[in-house]
């Protein structure tokens, strides 16, 4: 029993962001090779985030680790792996990005798709399924910002509607956390501070790019 009640909420994540992928393969115009490269990177990225959070957990329980190595399996991941998660990854898109190995704004663009998709499905379960009150502010942003985005993704540059989501993504996320208890995203609380971070560094850059011309 507690194994399964473990296992339900990692399908239902899996789940969603299988969702996610199909849905992009679907409406995404791109060659078909194309779109399998994108796949194939995004499901090699989820796979790192999924490991870094894991490493987080590593490092914000190494005392317990070093005893018994096996016992970090039992702690369940916090926010504060979830961040950790977060920053690692940054890294891994930064270096690709340097290393000219990745196209990072093709990337950040399916991504996105993936990730409302997914967390819109994630969230409507939640509602629905688990009765969570306090899922439906965070479904209704997602919801927001899935019909923005499928109405500009053809009329923005790639670089203007990911700052653009990114920004109404964090601000109401930062609204919610004034508003609610709590908010979540695919069961990890954010914390008020890190969607303050996260809305401060998307508009620094929009703010940056907009000056240097990158967006139009």
């Amino acid at each position: 029993m507690v194994v399964a009640s473990r296992l339900i909420p990692i399908g239902i994540i899996v789940l969603c962001f299988a969702v996610g992928m199909i849905s992009f393969y679907i409406m995404s115009d791109s060659p078909k090779d194309q779109k399998k490269k994108r796949m194939d990177e995004l499901i090699s990225q989820l796979v790192n985030f999924v490991l870094f959070i894991w490493l987080g957990k590593i490092i914000l329980h190494f005392s317990i680790f070093i005893k018994d190595p096996l016992a970090i399996l039992a702690y369940p991941g916090n926010s504060d792996s979830f961040y950790l998660a977060v920053l690692f990854i940054v890294i891994v898109l930064v270096y690709k990005s340097f290393r000219k190995q990745m196209n990072v704004l093709t990337f950040m663009e399916s991504f996105l798709h993936v990730f409302l998709v997914a967390s819109f499905l994630y969230e409507f379960i939640q509602v629905i399924w688990n009765d969570n009150s306090y899922a439906f502010g965070y479904l209704i942003l997602l919801s927001v910002l899935l019909i923005l985005f499928f109405l500009l993704f053809r009329w923005l540059t790639a670089s203007l509607l990911i700052m653009v989501m990114l920004i109404g993504w964090s601000f109401g996320m930062w609204i919610l956390t004034s508003i609610q208890p709590f908010v979540t995203v695919f069961g990890y609380i954010m914390e008020a501070w890190f969607v303050g971070l996260f809305f401060t560094l998307s508009l620094v850059i929009l703010i940056y790019k907009i000056r240097k011309g990158d967006v139009q």
